[in-house]
């Protein structure tokens, strides 16, 4: 598969919250660094991040544009609250190896506290 078909499979689950086909997308020792956080390291703890994230908060992905350069899948997005960042995939085998966002973190606590 192309780096940008993983990427629309990934969308789909984030936006239906489903934790099991997130974590089938990545490698063993996969790493997601949302910059704003600490990176998560593997598989199993990436899969509990989401499980975490999704039982606190409402979270919907809506692309604007999708890149793909070799082995990368690049994203803009929004979210219905307004909220915009970018988030690049490094797709290796079909599997997400690495997976770096960026985000403003202040704007996502003003948004959780409404």
């Amino acid at each position: 598969m192309k780096p940008k078909e993983i990427l629309q499979q990934w969308i789909s689950a984030f936006n239906n919250a489903d934790v099991e086909t997130l974590a089938a997308l990545y490698s063993e020792d996969a790493v997601n660094h949302q910059v704003a956080n600490e990176p998560v390291i593997t598989k199993a703890n990436i899969k509990e991040m989401f499980a975490t994230e999704f039982a606190n908060a409402t979270m919907a992905c809506q692309p604007e544009n999708i890149f793909e350069d070799g082995e990368w899948a690049i994203m803009e997005w929004k979210d219905p609250n307004g909220l915009r960042g970018c988030g690049f995939f490094h797709i290796q085998n079909n599997l997400i190896v690495l997976q770096r966002g960026y985000w403003d973190k202040l704007s996502f606590q003003r948004l959780s506290l409404k």
